[in-house]
């Protein structure tokens, strides 16, 4: 790979990587290029493309003289509005081509207006079509005993209103460790839910590792996480029934965002016709493990 002097970051999660010698851009991937500017720049890029078309067929035209009928000899702005007309298909009517060149001229430019607006067309619906996860994750994540046993647990909300369906829950720990040679690296452990898939996923829901002598986190307190960096990936793959579409989100909690001998606030309440209230409010309160504040 050729060296490069421009540096490419990319964040994942809480940590940023930087790139060196890497090709910024590849233009035979140039779709995907696209469907990742934000919409500012997907607005600049179109206006940019735009008028670079016009200015390129207005100087055609003018330098074709006087190939279009009833405009002003030389004048490079009409050219230009004529372009805008053309590539749109307009056709006011009170311009024209007059000679063969200015019938050629205009030719390439209505199809390169209809292959462009065909493209165009494509990549706003996929814009517009991409489908989101609306998953909200907890701020913080805790550890508490639960059932016996000290267990990491978070939380995720389904800000879409209505229920996910087949959804399915990851969690990895990355930590530091030294090797025997005595080389520094970043070791990943997959950690066992409590459970790890649901048919229907409607609201919210409280997602539990058992730290038990399994466990990578058996035995470890908060310096310890600290001492080896330690990180926690959450994901969840989840199909939304209106779009048909699978859907992914993830978060990442450090050290700082693990809240020992805490646990979370109840959100769930039920009335006496069997329906459960969630109170998003509280989604990311946490109380001591006695209750407290």
């Amino acid at each position: 790979m050729k060296r490069s002097s421009t540096p490419i970051t990319v964040r994942s999660g809480h940590r940023e990587f930087v790139k060196l010698n890497a090709k910024k851009y590849d233009w035979r991937d140039i779709y995907h290029l696209i469907l990742t500017l934000t919409w500012p720049q997907f607005a600049g890029m179109v206006l940019g493309i735009y008028l670079c078309i016009n200015l390129i067929f207005a100087t055609l035209y003018f330098l074709g003289g006087n190939c279009i009928a009833e405009l002003t000899p030389g004048s490079y702005s009409d050219d230009f509005f004529f372009s805008v007309e053309t590539l749109a298909t307009v056709g006011y009517g009170h311009a024209y081509p007059a000679t063969l060149y200015g019938h050629c001229v205009a030719t390439l430019e209505i199809l390169v207006g209809l292959f462009g607006l065909a493209v165009l067309t494509g990549l706003i619906f996929v814009r517009f079509s991409r489908p989101t996860a609306r998953i909200r994750f907890s701020e913080v994540a805790v550890v508490a005993p639960f059932n016996g046993a000290p267990t990491l647990m978070f939380r995720l909300a389904n800000l879409r209103h209505h229920a996910m369906v087949e959804a399915e829950f990851r969690l990895l720990l990355m930590r530091s460790e030294l090797t025997k040679e005595g080389e520094d690296i970043r070791r990943f452990y997959p950690l066992r839910l409590e459970f790890d898939h649901l048919i229907s996923f409607p609201a919210a829901l409280t997602l539990r590792h058992a730290i038990d002598e399994t466990s990578p986190l058996f035995g470890l307190n908060s310096e310890d996480l600290k001492l080896t960096d330690s990180r926690m990936l959450v994901s969840i793959v989840c199909v939304d029934p209106v779009i048909q579409a699978p859907v992914q989100s993830q978060t990442e909690y450090v050290h700082e965002q693990i809240a020992w001998n805490r646990r979370f606030a109840e959100i769930y309440t039920e009335d006496d016709v069997g329906r459960y209230t969630v109170d998003y409010s509280k989604f990311d309160e946490t109380v001591g493990i006695n209750g407290e504040k």
